[in-house]
């Protein structure tokens, strides 16, 4: 059989249900194979970088390894970025990329270069097929390694004349592995040990606790042990119910911040990072002097990357988090138990008072022209409905998001990864692929949008029943705070109007830009109608833009 049949079967076998693609002359053996395999649907996109974020969040939202289909050298660096985005989120992603034929590369071809060189950086591994022979071993691992704690994406080469090359050899199938998921013994009497030691204890959960379905467990763990519990800046998913009394936010981005923020805490268990990827650079380390750090990972590759560690232990998350529980409940003493029990008091009557000045900060905002992000956000908490899931690329209104909506796990929320923009429009493409029966909702500031603003046209194309809103604050509201930390961490001196940082001139319209593609659209000017807006364009069941006026930096 020809090697393109090869690779379409290797991909059913290891489970494929969708590629998400923008193709090209060198994906015509993938493309005309497809009417053969309709078991396979074809999410087609205008940009690459559309495409990779769609398959990276289809990836996360659905738990499947997923493919993405690129096009020789353009489009493997339009994707560049998207790439590095399911890099830094951990997602099983195998992209592929059409290469010009193997017996012109010493003709220097149209649109051809060391893809592999291209993609190493920005993958667990990069490899091109040079025969027929090897796409049925080559895709086993490239499967494997994609799937591989930690999980992450992987680029495969196909050069055109390869994929109708002869060959014998046929696709496998998955290798059946299994992975451990016992409790380490000695590990967790060792954890639990520090644990019964501390009297102001801190966790900081990160993405892989909801991939392992570890919520609960850890809401158990924590009134268990009376801790706080944070989360990083940067998040693809919430890890813990925001609603709990023991959430406090998300970490601040470099290490003084951390520390400050992590306060008199004498022991901080990390969870399923990475952890502490910082914007800023800051002297010393992020935890408070003296406290004990723990950590619980599903690879080893994160243990005690980053950071010392006093005690910490390779297994499953969910499993560990509740060995964890188990072990503190049968060993902790009456006083323990007491102390834990005066914790979450404590933090329960400072939930009840930061809720309190959150309503005191919405009220002080509500009547301000353009509308302020704390209406805004209440607004649309207001008008969407419980079961809504959030693909959030808001940046500078992500905090308020997280106060006016609670997220109660996995599924709820889905953030980028990496800080590049553009992930969050044609990331929920992928998460509603992956969730239909849901309503999906993509929050974007208008700078960000415009990054991905082909994924309209994909949502359209495919009748995917996304609302996308757009907060249109006519500039790059988070540069201009960043100038701002800039200026005073540097002592820069500069006072000068912000540089370059204003889309204006002409002014972005949205409404007209989605038309275009196909999507009903509507700018909303005033706060009351907003939750309206919202409520009908979730309720249109089809795709639908939303445009919110919104101040812009105060």
């Amino acid at each position: 059989m020809r090697g393109r049949r090869v690779l379409m079967e290797s991909f059913v076998s290891h489970g494929v249900r969708h590629i998400f693609g923008n193709p090209g002359t060198t994906e015509t053996p993938l493309l005309d194979s497809l009417p053969a395999f309709p078991q396979l649907e074809y999410i087609m996109a205008l940009h690459e970088g559309v495409a990779v974020s769609a398959a990276s969040f289809y990836a996360q939202a659905s738990g499947r390894v997923t493919v993405a289909n690129l096009h020789v050298a353009p489009g493997l660096g339009n994707g560049i970025g998207s790439l590095y985005g399911a890099l830094k989120a951990g997602s099983p992603v195998v992209v592929t990329a059409g290469q010009q034929d193997t017996r012109m590369r010493l003709n220097n071809p149209l649109l051809g270069h060391d893809l592999v060189a291209m993609a190493a950086p920005v993958t667990k591994w990069s490899v091109q097929i040079e025969r027929a022979d090897e796409i049925a071993p080559i895709m086993r691992r490239a499967f494997k390694v994609a799937t591989d704690a930690p999980q992450g994406p992987v680029f495969v080469s196909l050069p055109i004349d390869v994929m109708e090359q002869e060959t014998a050899v046929d696709a496998s199938t998955p290798d059946r592995l299994w992975r451990s998921t016992r409790r380490d013994p000695e590990g967790i009497e060792a954890l639990v040990a520090l644990l019964l030691k501390s009297k102001k204890p801190a966790i900081i959960a990160g993405d892989d606790v909801a991939r392992s379905g570890g919520e609960q467990a850890l809401v158990v763990l924590t009134e268990a042990i009376g801790a706080t519990v944070w989360f990083e800046g940067l998040r693809h998913h919430a890890p813990f119910p925001t609603s709990h009394p023991s959430y406090r936010q998300s970490l601040p981005g470099d290490a003084r911040q951390v520390r400050k923020a992590l306060g008199d805490a004498d022991l901080v268990l990390l969870i399923g990072g990475p952890f502490f990827e910082d914007i800023w650079f800051a002297p010393g380390g992020h935890i408070p002097d003296g406290a004990f750090v723990l950590q619980i990972e599903a690879s080893a590759e994160r243990l005690a990357l980053n950071n010392r560690l006093d005690a910490g232990i390779v297994g499953d998350i969910a499993v560990s988090v509740s060995a964890l529980t188990e072990t503190v409940r049968a060993q902790a003493s009456a006083d323990f138990r007491q102390a834990a029990q005066n914790r979450n008091a404590a933090l329960a009557e400072l939930q009840a008072k930061e809720k309190e000045a959150y309503r005191a900060r919405l009220e002080k905002s509500w009547d301000r022209q353009p509308t302020a992000m704390p209406r805004v956000t209440a607004e649309l908490r207001r008008g969407l409905p419980d079961d809504v899931v959030i693909v959030d690329e808001s940046i500078t209104a992500s905090l308020d998001l997280a106060r006016a909506f609670d997220y109660r796990g996995f599924g709820d929320y889905f953030g980028g990864r990496g800080g590049g923009i553009g992930q969050g429009l044609a990331g929920a493409i992928g998460v509603k692929v992956a969730m239909p029966d849901r309503p999906v909702v993509a929050i974007s500031g208008d700078g960000s949008a415009m990054y991905a603003i082909q994924a309209l046209w994909t949502a359209a194309h495919h009748k995917l029943a996304i609302v996308f809103v757009v907060l249109a604050n006519r500039e790059y509201r988070i540069l201009k705070h960043n100038v701002d930390v800039w200026r005073q961490n540097f002592e820069a001196g500069t006072q000068h109007p912000y540089q370059n940082m204003d889309i204006t001139g002409p002014a972005l319209d949205f409404v007209h830009l989605a038309a275009g593609m196909g999507v009903e659209a509507v700018r909303v000017e005033k706060a009351g109608d907003i939750a309206g807006a919202v409520a009908k364009a979730v309720a249109a069941q089809r795709p639908y833009l939303v445009e919110i006026a919104i101040e812009g930096k105060r």
